[in-house]
């Protein structure tokens, strides 16, 4: 199942907690629909909707577990934090921000600068 980060607000207790929409095939979806049981809900209009105080980014994937639990599918996140450690450093530092904005659908922090080209003055055939 796909889930789509919808709006965030904070609970009574102070929490932030994030819902997302819930989508899928009919038989992911019943699934989904068991497995919550009295915590299922649904928006106006029949959208289910799934509530999580972790944010799993803009779009994620759920997972149902084999005890019927709800998880998100974190493994992305598991494989950005395993090449960071593996690696350490400086590298090991850029490998986890590109692979963090990868799953986060969002572009690389830095870009890199377009080639210019070589001025006249400045071609090496010209000193």
């Amino acid at each position: 199942m796909k889930v789509a980060l919808l709006r965030s607000y904070r609970s009574k207790n102070g929490n932030v907690t994030f819902v997302y929409a819930v989508k899928g095939t009919e038989a992911q979806l019943e699934a989904y629909k068991q497995a919550q049981g009295d915590f299922y809900r649904e928006d106006e209009s029949g959208q289910p909707l799934w509530f999580t105080t972790r944010c799993i980014g803009d779009n994620g994937k759920l997972i149902i577990t084999t005890n019927g639990n709800i998880v998100p599918d974190m493994s992305a996140f598991d494989q950005a934090a395993s090449l960071a450690q593996q690696y350490g450093g400086n590298f090991g530092q850029e490998l986890a921000k590109a692979t963090v904005s990868k799953i986060l659908g969002g572009a690389p922090s830095e870009e890199v600068p377009a080639e210019q080209p070589v001025k006249q003055d400045e071609d090496i055939n010209n000193l």
